[in-house]
């Protein structure tokens, strides 16, 4: 992918996709997964915000979007949203955090743009139940290989009411 052109230009970029998100400007069309890391990288690398806060302010988020566009709150799946979470912490752990937010951001969407990673965890069956849309569920494939040796600190397993 290195000969492609990168997402991101600016740290504006970035943090204009967090604004359309936030108040929803972007087109549900164009909320895409990148997008979402986006906004996870966002919350945890500029807000500073734990993991459990920065899945709460994505869920409260995602249901805006959701409620906003006139589409059933049910997409929303806790544990997608938590394994993409600890996946953008993982990923801000072992790299260096230094650099600009957008070299950051493009680093990170093209490690993880396919959403498609999730499955190496989970099968499709265990991510569709109605357990994993309300909270979080382990991984049935394989555990969180990506996570070891970090100290990620607190996390919790919290349900939501849809």
């Amino acid at each position: 992918m290195a000969d492609s052109k990168p997402r991101y230009l600016s740290d504006g970029d970035v943090h204009a996709t967090v604004h359309g998100f936030e108040s929803c400007t972007t087109l549900d069309s164009e909320f895409d997964h990148p997008a979402h890391l986006t906004v996870a990288l966002s919350y945890l690398h500029c807000s500073k915000l734990t993991v459990p806060r920065a899945a709460e302010r994505v869920r409260i988020g995602i249901y805006r979007f959701l409620d906003h566009y006139g589409e059933d709150r049910e997409k929303y799946n806790q544990t997608i949203t938590l394994f993409w979470i600890r996946l953008v912490r993982a990923f801000l752990e072992r790299t260096d955090a230094s650099r600009p937010l957008w070299q950051i951001a493009n680093e990170m969407v093209e490690s993880f743009g396919s959403a498609g990673i999730i499955y190496d965890y989970y099968s499709k069956e265990r991510l569709s139940s109605e357990e994993a849309r309300k909270a979080w569920v382990e991984p049935d494939i394989k555990p969180l290989d990506f996570e070891a040796g970090l100290s990620l600190g607190e996390f919790t397993d919290q349900k939501f009411e849809l």
